[in-house]
């Protein structure tokens, strides 16, 4: 597994040219733009956990049936000073680190003040987001990094809390069909409160192409109150519909107490992170047309959610679909200890990622008698049954095992829909092949090829297409076998037959999330300095 997980990967700053098999079509122009951790190890020191590598940018310019691949690790601020030292020196969630190894316990109490509500990296290495004509590398905290997808050249650092009270925002925005982008943070213990702040970063206009950016106008559509001041839930992502959006107060929790006291203790900030499996999923609904929660309150069984897949309305009800876990043992997986020669034992999971399908009221029958299902959709076996006080329990329906990375076409975001790609995942939570499920005949499509772990699967439209599946497949594939050049996979999205590969002699690492940007031909980057923005002011509460 040091081939995939544990070796430092070399930049690709020049692009190359890759050997193509197959035929591409020639709809397919542009730049598919890809993320994740490619360096480990710093001089003496290592990350303990894969997600905390250093990002490495990775792009695959197609252009008339030729393809040109090129990578460069982002120039953060974290990668300057850990370079810069030869030593890893800025921590991540799930590495602590000190500027200076000789610290010793008392200088280590003169400084840890700074680090209770911490200055979190500003390693993106998650995903990448697009805001007006501009690209960010995202990461989980409040900071994002502004690049040139063209050169994968790394611009100016983003904060959001210049636009917006939050300390942590996710990697998974969504975006709307005017080009606004609507986001969530967790913003910590602010005036006293805790609390997860949703906010909308609205299109560019012709004025902001003067100011440089659209961020400084940003707003808050509302927040929601941390159930806990002190533990507030993790998330990485959010369902949205045509007029709700859907959120997970899920019992995997950051205890801010042990964060505020892990500098000194020593250690990192994921072992702050406890799954309460005695608790609940809490299932939280924002109408966005009056920014104000859904009366009733909805719940579901303990359980962790790293991906929503897509969510939407129907007779008065929302369905929405997430991969789910029975617990937060995937996490634990990711560190580097596990991901060595022992890595078939150590790395076999012991909570199998399950697409399941939910379905809540959005108004509750005051007359339905207590225990009575509320759920009449012929689409769907889940339930939701009517506790007193206008308090609902939501049961899923089960609808595939071993599937993780979902992507969909993203026309249909918010919208019913028929079609999940993803990677298909068996004992271990690495990719072994591509999937195409059906959730209405419950069928599924595969790829897959010895020796090959491919990547989040990425649907590109045909254009003009009237077919949800009329388009293809992009994936990047890495190979554990030496004499396997690592390649990009182009699929016919319908019949999941591949239709060209694109080969590269470089050293290709295994990424995590990115997006493809049509018609690369026609990309101008702005690269000028972001304009300031006033401090934000206080969100109404939902």
């Amino acid at each position: 597994m040091e081939k995939i997980f544990g070796r430092n990967r070399k930049e690709q700053q020049e692009p190359v040219k890759a050997q193509v098999t197959g035929k591409i079509p020639a709809w397919l122009q542009g730049i598919l733009l890809r993320n994740g951790p490619g360096m480990h190890t710093v001089g003496e020191t290592r990350y303990s956990h894969w997600f905390d590598g250093l990002a490495l940018l990775h792009s695959f310019t197609i252009r008339d049936s030729e393809v040109y691949y090129r990578s460069k690790y982002l120039r953060s601020d974290t990668y300057m000073a850990n370079i810069e030292a030869n030593r890893i020196v800025v921590s991540e969630f799930g590495t602590m680190a000190y500027p200076d190894p000789c610290k010793n316990i008392f200088s280590k109490a003169f400084s840890y003040l700074s680090h209770t509500i911490p200055d979190f990296t500003d390693n993106c290495l998650i995903n990448i987001m697009k805001c007006g004509e501009d690209f960010y590398a995202t990461t989980e905290t409040n900071y994002i990094r502004k690049i040139n997808p063209q050169t994968l050249e790394t611009l100016e650092k983003v904060d959001y809390r210049k636009y917006v009270a939050v300390n942590l925002a996710t990697s998974h925005p969504h975006y709307d069909a005017a080009g606004n982008v609507l986001n969530m943070g967790t913003s910590i213990v602010d005036k006293g409160k805790t609390k997860y702040v949703v906010f909308r970063i609205p299109a560019t206009t012709p004025e902001d192409k003067k100011r440089k950016s659209s961020l400084k106008r940003t707003e808050v559509v509302c927040s929601i109150p941390s159930r806990s001041l002190l533990s507030p839930s993790y998330y990485h992502s959010f369902g949205l519909t045509q007029n709700y959006l859907l959120f997970l107060e899920q019992p995997f929790k950051l205890d801010i107490l042990k964060m505020a006291t892990a500098y000194i203790r020593g250690v990192s900030w994921a072992s702050c992170l406890t799954f309460h499996k005695e608790d609940k999923t809490h299932i939280h609904i924002i109408d966005l047309r009056t920014r104000k929660p859904v009366v009733s309150q909805y719940y579901t069984d303990a359980m962790v959610v790293f991906h929503h897949i897509n969510a939407y309305e129907e007779d008065d009800c929302i369905v929405f679909d997430v991969i789910a876990y029975k617990d937060s043992s995937l996490y634990e997986l990711f560190y580097l200890a596990n991901l060595n020669q022992d890595f078939a034992e150590n790395s076999r999971l012991t909570s199998t990622p399950t697409l399941k399908r939910f379905a809540v009221p959005l108004h509750v029958d005051k007359d339905a008698e207590v225990g009575s299902n509320l759920i009449k959709l012929a689409s769907t076996t889940a339930t939701a049954l009517k506790e007193k006080d206008d308090v609902v329990y939501c049961q899923p329906e089960l609808l595939y095992e071993g599937l993780e990375l979902p992507r969909i076409n993203y026309a249909h975001n918010g919208k019913s829909y028929r079609y999940v790609f993803a990677a298909e995942v068996q004992w271990s939570p690495i990719p072994s092949k591509i999937l195409k499920f059906d959730v209405i005949t419950k069928t599924s499509l595969k790829w897959g090829e010895e020796h090959c772990w491919p990547a989040e699967p990425l649907f590109v439209p045909t254009p003009g297409a009237v077919d949800e599946d009329d388009g293809v497949i992009l994936s990047v594939i890495v190979s554990t076998d030496p004499q396997k050049s690592p390649f990009l996979l182009i699929l016919d999205a319908k019949t999941f037959t591949e239709l060209a590969r694109a080969s590269v002699k470089v050293d290709m690492h295994l990424d995590l999330h990115g997006l493809f940007i049509p018609d690369s031909r026609e990309l101008a980057p702005s690269e000028e300095p972001r304009a300031e923005a006033p401090d934000p002011t206080e969100p109404p509460q939902c």
